[in-house]
């Protein structure tokens, strides 16, 4: 199951079932948090809670985005060099259903802010920005959370998926 964690105002525009007590992610990389940039046109920003590592996506439109979501982040995935029957077998632990709660990460919402904030730097004035490049980008961002393992999140991808692989 994919745990999506949003600020309010995604939440709104997104809808789906609610975050139970007790919901657990299936996934190996557990829960994601969201939030909306309010470009023309409007994206989402997903961050990956245990490595942050960054996804951005068409927003539009806002009631299908959970079950978009796997794709983009196989494509996301798949550039990072990632395997691909990881990949296959990710995703398809995210379609098995979907839940949307408020964030509660002070930690993940800050460094999602500071993409948000570098994301529009790099956009630019461009009008139709490659999302792929950029969340490779900022994946390649040090982030003070990573500092003690690995700095960024596309290394700490690597290193959670070899944890994980075990």
């Amino acid at each position: 199951m994919l745990i999506v964690r949003a600020t309010k105002k995604l939440r709104d525009r997104v809808g789906g079932q609610s975050l139970k007590e007790g919901d657990e992610p299936t996934t190996v990389l557990g829960q994601w948090y969201a939030t909306a940039l309010f470009w023309q046109p409007q994206v989402a920003l997903l961050v990956n809670e245990p490595t942050l590592l960054p996804v951005l996506m068409p927003l539009a439109p806002a009631a299908t985005l959970l079950i978009r979501f796997p794709d983009h982040l196989a494509t996301v995935l798949a550039a990072h060099g990632v395997q691909e029957t990881f990949i296959n077998e990710e995703a398809r632990r995210m379609k098995r259903g979907n839940r949307v709660g408020k964030t509660a990460n002070r930690s993940v919402v800050g460094i999602m802010n500071e993409f948000s904030h570098l994301a529009e730097a790099y956009r630019g004035r461009t009008e139709a920005p490659d999302l792929l490049e950029m969340a490779l980008r900022l994946a390649a961002t040090p982030c003070s959370p990573l500092n003690r393992r690995h700095v960024s999140p596309d290394r700490e991808l690597h290193a959670h998926l070899s944890r994980a692989q075990g």
